[in-house]
């Protein structure tokens, strides 16, 4: 599998065309060029949580180990446009202004079961508003933040190799291997 079906893959796990993704495919940003936007080590830590609500930890690692906070300011400052990235910056105050609006409190105060219930409701939101988007109108930033989680986490090594399983050199070619209930998907 290459980099464009594995794209396509996320992209099919989320339910439509993955924001940004000519532009990876195409090699993001070009030389010399500069976005001129860059993240905090505090947003970066902000996105670490916000994927982890969104991957926790179970018996195998969340998004926090796969460190897709840093994935995130990365692919947003060298593949999103500039409307996008500033749609994904102002996607952190829109989220604590939504878990202050539902719990009373920011994002990070909010615990584990909140945040996840806030979550929810976000995911419902863009669910909605992607039904009735059109062409021109802007992305949402928490669909953003869930595509660069996904993506982020399941191209990791981390997401690859205890999430998926893995074989780093595999052997001869086996069409058929029977698949068991509750085995992982294969990473490739």
């Amino acid at each position: 599998m290459n980099r464009r079906e594995a794209l396509s893959s996320v992209a099919l796990l989320l339910g439509g065309t993955l924001i940004g993704s000519t532009a990876f495919l195409t090699g993001c940003k070009t030389s010399g060029t500069d976005s001129g936007i860059s993240f905090s080590p505090e947003e970066i830590s902000f996105l670490n949580e916000v994927g982890e609500t969104i991957l926790p930890a179970t018996s195998t690692p969340g998004a926090k180990e796969a460190k897709v906070g840093e994935f995130m300011s990365v692919y947003v400052a060298d593949c999103y446009e500039a409307k996008d990235q500033v749609i994904f910056k102002e996607g952190f105050k829109k989220l604590d202004e939504a878990s202050k609006k539902k719990h009373n409190k920011t994002f990070l105060e909010s615990s584990p079961e909140e945040r996840h219930a806030l979550l929810v409701d976000l995911d419902k939101e863009v669910k909605e508003y992607q039904k009735t988007k059109k062409e021109e109108d802007p992305n949402h930033y928490f669909r953003m933040m869930k595509e660069l989680t996904l993506m982020g986490f399941f191209t990791s090594e981390v997401g690859a190799t205890k999430a998926l399983r893995y074989v780093a050199v595999p052997g001869k070619y086996e069409g058929c291997i029977p698949y068991n209930k509750g085995d992982k998907a294969w990473a490739t």
